[in-house]
């Protein structure tokens, strides 16, 4: 079924946007992998999802379940519910799981959209998923446009593997990790307003 979604969704994305990725070769082909992407727009799951072949397992807000037709179709696309603000360890163990089974992590570490485009803090939530796992992190700038028919762009940047250092999984040090994907991720935000014209490849 996620095969078929993402196909439908390819297409309605093509005819809304003038929609280019760049970088999808960074994402590993087989084993766990988490996306980190900036989110400042709710089609921002769509355009990360049409972005790269592999299925993605977003986690997305608890309220998106709430509805009934979303309640439906969110699990059987991988999705799964997550309390922003608060400490869900049933979404921590669902991502964990995801991850131990060799697939692939999507995650909006700001953990709410944030149109006004500026630093926000982030959760530390990917720090620790790719340290309990090691998880690559691969980071993801979205870029949506104005007017009719606007650019989306999503550039994706290279796989990141998190080393604990004297660290480990303290908060210091998870917000410190957390800091270094979410600087990388804003470059890519930069990065993708410069892209040219063009299509998926």
């Amino acid at each position: 079924m996620y095969y078929l979604v993402r196909g439908l969704a390819r297409i309605v994305v093509s005819l809304i946007f003038k929609f280019r990725v760049e970088g999808a070769n960074h994402v590993p082909s087989s084993g766990p992998v988490i996306l980190a992407s900036n989110h400042s727009n709710g089609w921002d799951p769509v355009l990360v999802g049409c972005a790269v072949s592999r299925p993605v397992s977003f986690m997305a807000k608890i309220e998106l379940f709430r509805n009934p037709v979303l309640r439906w179709l969110l699990p059987r696309l991988g999705a799964f519910p997550v309390k922003r603000g608060a400490n869900d360890r049933q979404a921590i163990r669902r991502g964990l799981e995801v991850l131990q089974e060799g697939k692939v992590l999507g995650i909006f570490p700001e953990g709410t959209r944030h149109r006004d485009g500026l630093d926000h803090r982030a959760f530390s939530g990917v720090a620790y998923f790719a340290i309990k796992t090691n998880a690559p992190v691969v980071p993801v700038g979205v870029r949506i446009g104005k007017g009719i028919r606007p650019r989306a762009r999503v550039l994706i940047g290279d796989a990141m593997v998190l080393e604990q250092a004297g660290g480990g999984t303290t908060q210091r040090a998870l917000t410190e990790m957390t800091d270094f994907i979410m600087a990388r991720i804003r470059s890519l935000v930069r990065e993708s307003g410069a892209m040219p014209e063009g299509e998926i490849r």
